[in-house]
């Protein structure tokens, strides 16, 4: 298995990875695509409104300012409505349409979305057939799926139903939805579902360093991998994994990195209103504090601030050069 050839995909992640940060990150380089947050789809169609949104990509080729593609997550459970949803997407030229069958939060599975579907393989089969076949052939449908909801049991019968609704790629995150994010990983049962299956599997769960992607693909066999909440707090990781075996210039990816905190600021602040734009930074430098001492020192400065000017000055006073 040749690294060279592996895709990096950057995750969907709900309240986290939106549209400024997906620009700030692909703009590092790395990543083969990237997935939206998901849509929620119950009884209605959508306007098209609700997917530019959440993808202001979809005016720009469905691309990244950088020229990374986005495919759009869609959730749900009724096939009918997924079908004419995906249809209705499918004007805007997507790069993709993924189907999200791994959230693990309680407000979603309450309402009979995300893993909360695990338990029924032959719906997953029949959302994804509606999925595949309400969408012209040259728009991907793909799907990501965690391992079942209190167990694994179901976990291949789930794969294999997707795969016989269609799905082109599925991505497979090695947990279940009671394991949440506990550290805890079963990348053996990622390897067990590529065994059994013929499409395309990307492996997911627990890649904060190059060192564990190195063992996600030798643990499953897989070539392909999603990278979630360690690409947040290692900005730079999947460019660290493109240049494999070059030695890293601590000093240089710093100083990278500060420039991606002042793009990230700018775009914030464009975004949203003052008083929500400083806990989108805090909650970013929060996670990495984890890879990157420097990150610690200027959290630790933001984190008083409660306003967009009180944040600017900290971010200035820790070396971060802000563009007006």
């Amino acid at each position: 298995m040749s690294r060279a050839l592996g895709k990096i995909v950057l995750a969907p992640m709900e309240g986290l990875a939106d549209d400024v940060l997906r620009a700030v990150l692909t703009a590092a380089g790395g990543y083969d695509w990237c997935v939206t947050e998901f849509v929620r789809v119950t009884t209605t169609v959508l306007p098209h409104s609700c997917y530019t949104r959440l993808s202001p990509e979809l005016r720009q080729g469905s691309r990244t300012a950088s020229g990374t593609p986005v495919r759009i997550q869609l959730l749900g459970a009724d096939p009918a409505m997924m079908a004419a949803n995906a249809a209705h997407l499918a004007l805007l030229q997507p790069f993709g349409i993924d189907l999200n069958f791994g959230c693990p939060t309680p407000l979603v599975n309450r309402n009979r979305g995300g893993a909360a579907l695990l338990d029924e393989p032959e719906l997953l089969r029949r959302i994804a057939g509606a999925v595949r076949a309400a969408v012209p052939a040259s728009i991907p449908v793909t799907a990501k799926m965690r391992l079942g909801i209190g167990n694994t049991d179901r976990a291949l019968d789930c794969a294999l139903a997707l795969e016989a609704g269609g799905v082109q790629e599925l991505v497979v995150h090695g947990r279940t939805k009671e394991d949440g994010y506990r550290p805890l990983v079963r990348w053996e049962w990622i390897a067990r579902i590529r065994e059994v299956v013929k499409l395309p599997i990307i492996a997911n769960g627990e890649v904060w360093t190059l060192a564990d992607y190195r063992e996600i693909r030798a643990a499953t066999g897989c070539a392909d991998v999603m990278l979630g909440r360690g690409a947040v707090a290692d900005p730079l990781l999947a460019r660290r994994i493109r240049a494999d075996g070059e030695t890293p210039d601590p000093a240089a990816d710093w100083r990278l990195l500060q420039a991606m905190i002042a793009e990230f600021w700018l775009r914030v602040q464009q975004k949203l209103p003052p008083h929500q734009s400083p806990g989108r930074l805090k909650q970013w430098l929060g996670l990495m504090r984890r890879s990157y001492p420097q990150a610690l020192r200027l959290f630790g400065a933001v984190r008083e601030a409660r306003c967009a000017p009180g944040i600017s000055a900290a971010l200035q006073h820790g070396g971060i050069e802000l563009n007006s």
